[in-house]
Order: C-alpha cells, then sequence, then structure tokens
C-alpha cells in the first residue's frame, strides 16, 4: 500500500508527510498535527523572525549578556554542545556569523570571491561554543557580538518532533521529509524497509546508494545546492568554524541514526572537517554514505 502524501513549504524547503492509512487513524489530522509542529519550531528558532525565541537569545549574544532558557531550548542547546565537543569544535551553532564574511548567493564566478584574511579575523573571535556558558535555565555570553543559528538542528529536530506526533497519534508505516532530513515510523506495511536513494553530488539524476530504512532517521550535508565557484573549485557553504573557511575534500555526506538531530549534526560535522572527518565519523560506528570530491563513494552502505 503507497503512502498517502501531503506536502508543504516550511524552514525554506519541500516538506511532506508519508502516512500510510489504518483502520482507526485519522491521517489528514496526522497530517495536519505533524506540519503544525513543523510550523512551531520553525517560528520558534528562526533567525529571520524578531519575535522568534531564537532572536530574543541574539539580541542577548550581540550585547554579551546573559537570558534565561526553557527546556526545550535547553535540550537542544546542550546537545549542540556535545556534538561540539565530540567534533573537536567541527560542528558549532555560532558559526553563522561567519556568513558576513561569505557571499554564496553570487550567481557567477565573476561576482564571487574569497574573503580576506582580516575580515575572518575580525569574526573568529566571536565564534565558538566555548564561549557560552551554559547552565540551568540560562544561557550566558561571555563575548559580546555573538550569534546562535540553528541552522544546522532545526530542521532535523522538527522532523524527529513531527515523526513523534505522528506516532503518538497511532501511525505505524510512515516517514516524515523535510528536504531530505527524513525520520521514519516502523517499515512499509508489508513489513519491508523503505528504500531511500543517495543522489550523486554532481548529477541530481544519479543515485549513489541505496539505503533500507525500517526504522529511525537520514540526514544528509553536502556542498552542491549552496556554493560558489573560484578559479574552477567549488567552495560550499559548509564552514569549518575554527578556520572560516569550507572545509575541502567532500562533497556529500549522509549518516543513519535513531534520531535525525544525531544524522544530521553528524553529517555537518563530517563534511565541515574535509577528508579528515571520514576517519572521525567512521571511529564513532554509525552508518553513513558519504562521497568526496573526485566522485568516489565512502562508508558502510553498499554504493550502486
Amino acid at each position: 500500500m503507497s503512502p498517502a502524501v501531503f506536502r508543504f513549504d516550511a524552514m525554506a524547503s519541500a516538506c511532506a508527510v508519508h502516512l500510510c492509512p489504518a483502520p482507526g487513524i485519522d491521517i489528514e489530522a496526522v497530517a495536519a498535527a505533524a506540519e503544525a509542529e513543523v510550523r512551531r519550531i520553525e517560528a520558534r528558532y528562526s533567525r529571520y523572525r524578531a519575535d522568534s525565541e531564537l532572536s530574543r537569545i541574539n539580541r542577548a549574544a550581540l550585547r554579551g549578556d546573559g537570558v534565561e532558557i526553557d527546556d526545550e531550548t535547553a535540550g537542544l542547546l546542550g546537545f549542540a554542545q556535545a556534538i561540539h565537543r565530540r567534533s573537536g569544535g567541527a560542528f558549532d551553532i555560532t558559526a553563522g556569523l561567519l556568513r558576513k564574511a561569505w557571499n554564496f548567493k553570487a550567481c557567477d564566478s565573476q561576482a564571487a570571491r574569497l574573503p580576506d584574511a582580516a575580515t575572518l579575523a575580525a569574526l573568529l573571535p566571536r565564534v565558538g561554543f566555548d564561549k557560552l556558558s551554559l547552565s540551568p535555565g540560562r544561557l550566558d555570553f561571555a563575548v559580546p557580538g555573538m550569534e546562535l543559528d540553528l541552522g544546522g538542528l532545526g530542521k532535523e529536530y522538527a522532523a524527529d518532533r513531527a515523526a513523534e506526533i505522528c506516532a503518538h497519534l497511532g501511525a505505524r508505516h510512515s516517514f516524515i521529509d523535510l528536504a531530505g532530513d527524513i525520520r521514519v515510523i516502523g517499515p512499509q506495511p508489508d513489513g519491508a524497509p523503505w528504500r531511500i536513494g543517495i543522489r550523486d553530488p554532481d548529477d541530481g539524476g544519479r543515485i549513489v546508494a541505496e539505503i533500507a530504512l525500517a526504522d529511525g532517521a537520514l540526514a544528509t550535508s553536502g556542498d552542491y545546492e549552496r556554493f560558489i565557484m573560484i578559479e574552477g573549485r567549488r567552495y560550499g557553504h559548509i564552514l569549518d568554524p575554527r578556520s572560516g573557511r569550507p572545509a575541502q575534500g567532500l562533497s556529500s555526506v549522509t549518516v543513519i541514526a535513531e534520531q535525525c538531530l544525531v544524522a544530521g549534526s553528524l553529517a555537518t560535522a563530517t563534511l565541515a572537517q574535509g577528508t579528515e572527518g571520514l576517519a572521525w565519523l567512521a571511529g564513532l560506528g554509525v552508518r553513513h554514505v558519504a562521497v568526496d570530491d573526485a566522485g568516489a563513494v565512502h562508508g558502510t552502505e553498499p554504493a550502486k
């Protein structure tokens, strides 16, 4: 039985709730509840909304003040802190400030440019989770002019929360897809796993690997959708917060984990480390697929 698909746009992405009909379940109501949760998280943690919780925190960050935070926000920040430490600083929610140095909206190679050393040097002292102090119910900033960006967590957290709501409402054979960040709620009705293709970063019509997933989550981080080309070299928008520059060597990283939040953060942290990230990710023992700049496929999943 094919799932019913409920599509919507949120978090600047194409989103979908895939629900297999089952006795006693109003799949339209389930899909609406899942969409509402995604939109709640978007409104709460968007840096584009002046009335969001994240914007409130960032106003305190700009001043170098402390701010009270609730349990949900504390949980997200605590998770971000753990991944920051585990990755040696490669994953850092304070690194969004570096976009002031990079123009990934440049649509041609003539407009694209590398930031000069002085520009990065002025920003890097305000980047680093180690400059934050997280305590129960409170977040303090040691340096004024910082900024948090939950772009590497928000969509993944929303996928997990939407899936949890669907499961609570009775869905058993379904999945959430937020622009390729996927959380599965059980296998297909016949017991078979869902099969998810991983695209070639350089050829969207080609699949480099196929993931079988009956439960859990999958997320991909790549340099192929937002990047600039300079002298024939691609610079992706995922930056190494320790240097302020895009790491080189990997084009995409897909991680399979129990939660989308875990999968997405590990994928981003790996990509930010470049080729050195492959050994780090392998050491964690998680399922993954990575494609390097030369098109070679690495990881635990068989290549197609």
